[in-house]
């Protein structure tokens, strides 16, 4: 199975070796859903996954799902506080 996806600079990318790069790379950018996206793409050659590759994969999603996790108790925070202080604080 052969996938392929572009790079920062527009480069198709389709090894495996070069997915991986790019994952640790948006990773030192703190760009998880790159990482995420690029790991995925990883699993998807349907080979074992190295420590490393596991590794990679499990950060990726940790960090994609803890900023969603994140957002998510702002936004039901906001809900829960009464209604006159939610518009003063939005209006802020």
């Amino acid at each position: 199975m052969t996938e392929t996806m572009l790079d920062c600079s527009g480069k198709v990318t389709e090894s495996k070796e070069e997915l991986v790069q790019l994952a640790k790379l948006a990773e030192q950018t703190e760009r998880y859903d790159d990482m995420a996206e690029a790991m995925k793409k990883v699993t998807e050659f349907g080979d074992e996954l190295s420590n490393e590759e596991r590794n990679l994969l499990s950060v990726a999603y940790k960090n994609v799902v803890g900023a969603r996790r994140s957002s998510w108790r702002v936004l039901s925070s906001i809900e829960q506080r009464p209604k006159g202080r939610r518009r003063r604080r939005l209006r802020d």
